[in-house]
């Protein structure tokens, strides 16, 4: 497992860097910003990453959050266990994952709803022909009709918003390297954060792959902002105060 220190090591330096951290989020706005632009001049050629059938969509982009919490929570109630086993601390640090995927419930349901009440539904791709008798995207697309309305991308929300937070909830292995953890814990937290970096590196791959080539530039915005806003207004606004699940230790408020 020597290797595995090596990798971990190495993942903890890059995440320690201040401009690495603290400018992160940035990157979604620019990759948005920027592919969006090539797509709407048609600069990128199509490639298998351009369909929505490939295998990196199809089995985790889709299932994005279930992949999410399947590796971090694990990795949050080994991490916080060697800082404290009071249950009430353990108890407000699984608290964010709710808190997350709470989030993740009403955007993604506000998108659908936003789709639907703005949306309708037409007998051909060319948009030319109303359907009146289907009210909803679901019913339009079962009956084989087009529904065109105002689609926030959810890929945007959904890959940004989770790489935010597993960005923010693995932030104590940088402690946990001197810790005194027995073999078989510091293993499985060892696999557990590089699995966490390796799928964290697949959201934004597929984020920029979904501004290159997928979705309106106003829907990938919209959905980036919603991802940013939700990751913002818990961990560098609520989370810094007292009734709070509170920031993952040792992310001190003025460490942020």
């Amino acid at each position: 497992m020597a290797a595995v220190d090596v990798i971990v090591n190495n993942l903890v330096a890059l995440w320690r860097i201040p401009a690495v951290r603290h400018h992160f989020h940035w990157i979604f706005l620019l990759i948005s910003g920027v592919g969006s632009v090539l797509k709407e001049l048609e600069l990128v050629p199509q490639t298998y990453f351009s369909s929505s059938r490939n295998a990196l969509n199809v089995y985790f982009v889709k299932v994005s959050w279930g992949w999410t919490l399947l590796l971090l929570t694990p990795f949050l109630l080994l991490s916080n266990s060697a800082f404290s086993r009071n249950v009430s601390f353990l108890g407000r640090r699984l608290l964010s994952l709710a808190v997350a995927t709470a989030v993740w419930y009403v955007c993604t349901e506000t998108f659908f709803y936003i789709e639907d009440v703005t949306g309708s539904c037409f007998e051909t791709d060319n948009l030319t022909v109303v359907n009146l008798e289907f009210t909803s995207k679901v019913a339009c697309r079962r009956a084989g009709f087009h529904w065109s309305g105002h689609d926030i991308s959810g890929h945007s929300f959904i890959l940004a918003y989770s790489s935010l937070f597993i960005m923010e909830e693995t932030a104590p292995m940088a402690s946990l390297k001197t810790a005194s953890l027995s073999a078989l814990p510091r293993m499985v937290l060892n696999l557990l954060y590089v699995a966490l970096n390796l799928i964290m590196i697949m959201w934004v791959w597929m984020f920029a792959c979904t501004s290159v080539y997928f979705h309106e530039p106003l829907h990938k915005l919209l959905g980036t902002l919603c991802a940013l806003m939700g990751w913002y207004l818990t961990y560098r606004v609520w989370y810094l105060k007292r009734l709070s699940p509170g920031l993952p230790p040792p992310c001190l408020p003025k460490e942020e």
